[in-house]
């Protein structure tokens, strides 16, 4: 009976949920011929995001609505869409945005994996097995938990016993250009991340780890929009603040913390102080 409902196709609709990405490290280890980059990176995802909602169609359809909506396509640029294309089917796609967009934190690919797990579970049909070529943060997405990523995305393996971990993520409202960025990066053969450690000495130790390791895209970035190195600055700067970064390839930023309270007044520090910047407190999983 269950097989039957799900190819019936329920007009039920289905929602999903696309959690923003924060690359806790990001390093990059090499450049090959046809000139995707090698990355490591630690990656966890946060208890905020953009909601997909799903619903069978007779054909392919786009609405975008939300805090984040303004400028976001609803043709074939948008990755939701050619989520939906890979997967072969027709759906209306209702997309909620409150990430901001090209920021670094994987929202478009957090969206097109969110729209692929509810299709998945609208049709029942298994989920393409080239979502790479969505682009490389896609496979991590769809995992979205604590990850290592490596090569160019298509290897993303879970990272378990990580601490409870809060952050603030701020975006200065800059949108950045993750191809401009790679440009200005001095070396892309740097060294890979250290061991993954098994055990972790609560957030604390975590940051200490963390702390040696690199975002190598953060100098970039900052030399390309300085506005990135205030809101780094600034982070710092806040009350329990146990380590700050930035995520991707920009320009969020965040700060980590031991708590969540720490974390949500630090975020009210920092809208006080900066009410332009899109600020968030989250946990980090």
């Amino acid at each position: 009976m269950r097989e039957r409902h799900r190819s019936s196709w329920s007009m039920a609709r289905t929602e999903g949920f696309a959690p923003a990405k924060i690359n806790l490290t990001l390093h990059v280890t090499g450049q090959r011929e046809d000139g995707y980059h090698l990355l490591d990176s630690l990656v966890v995802f946060a208890d905020i995001g953009d909601r997909i909602t799903v619903m069978p169609s007779g054909t392919l359809s786009l609405f975008v609505t939300g805090p984040m909506a303004a400028g976001v396509p609803v043709d074939g640029r948008n990755l939701v869409l050619k989520a939906a294309q890979m997967m072969g089917v027709g759906a209306e796609i209702h997309l909620e945005k409150h990430l901001p967009a090209a920021a670094g934190i994987g929202g478009g690919s957090s969206d097109a994996a969110a729209t692929l797990r509810a299709l998945v579970e609208m049709t029942g049909r298994a989920v393409p097995g080239d979502v790479l070529a969505l682009g490389a943060d896609v496979p991590v997405c769809m995992l979205a938990r604590a990850a290592r990523m490596a090569g160019i995305g298509e290897i993303a393996l879970p990272v378990v016993g990580l601490p409870d971990l809060f952050a603030v993520l701020v975006n200065p409202r800059v949108a950045i250009s993750t191809p401009e960025v790679f440009k200005r990066l001095a070396c892309k053969d740097n060294a890979r991340m250290g061991p993954t450690p098994t055990q972790w000495d609560g957030a604390a130790g975590l940051c200490d780890w963390l702390a040696h390791q690199r975002n190598d895209l953060q100098a970039p970035a900052v030399a390309l929009e300085p506005v990135i190195g205030r809101v780094l600055d600034a982070l710092s700067l806040l009350p329990g603040c146990l380590l700050s970064r930035m995520s991707g390839s920009g320009a969020t930023c965040y700060a980590l913390f031991g708590n969540r309270d720490e974390a949500e007044g630090a975020a009210g520090v920092m809208r006080a102080a900066h009410g332009d910047w899109w600020v968030r407190a989250a946990q980090l999983r």
